[in-house]
């Protein structure tokens, strides 16, 4: 468990890996899920928010993604624990480059335009939550790629074989199939 609250960029560009004190006792815990004047002055981008969107997921083995939508996102989870995965599909060197961690309450990730997110929930009832910096709209489209592509080779805790995903995101295409988006880190 953390001590203090630490911000890191990770090998995408961009993002950034938060490590969150959570403070506890016989009741439960209390944690600063987001305090942006604290966060910023370590490094975080400014991030001005306007939604608080909340995933809950019944089942151990819930696969969503990989999506990379126009706005930032601040993840982290109410409860439960989740192996996140991100790729930048931001044109660029490091375009296809994956990262992959697990999310507890003690963990927080900051994730920029352009780079898809998604995760599998390694126990029953997770409450994933994340922030972002632009409305979700029916209009907006993003990008996406195939959760089980070979070419990005991530090592799922769950097997697809065991996984629970959603038609849609079993469509998603190919990294090869992918045009690398023009946004800015």
């Amino acid at each position: 468990m953390a001590q203090e609250l630490a911000v890191r960029e990770t090998v995408i560009p961009g993002f950034f890996e938060i490590d969150l004190v959570v403070h506890g006792d016989s009741r439960g815990w209390f944690k600063e899920n987001y305090q942006k004047e604290k966060m910023e002055a370590l490094g975080l981008p400014v991030f001005e928010t306007v939604q608080n969107n909340f995933s809950f997921n019944a089942e151990k083995g819930v696969t969503r993604g990989l999506h990379a939508e126009p706005w930032e996102k601040f993840i982290s989870v109410a409860n439960g624990r989740v192996f996140g995965v991100w790729v930048d599909l931001r044109v660029g060197s490091t375009f296809g480059q994956t990262l992959s961690l697990e999310i507890t309450p003690e963990k927080a990730v900051f994730v920029p335009r352009g780079v898809a997110n998604g995760y599998q929930t390694l126990e029953d009832n997770v409450t994933y939550t994340y922030l972002v910096n632009a409305h979700w709209s029916p209009e907006v489209k993003y990008v996406a790629v195939n959760l089980f592509d070979a070419e990005l080779a991530i090592e799922w805790p769950i097997p697809r074989e065991q996984a629970i995903i959603s038609e849609k995101d079993e469509r998603n295409p190919l990294l090869s199939e992918v045009k690398p988006q023009e946004f800015k880190f």
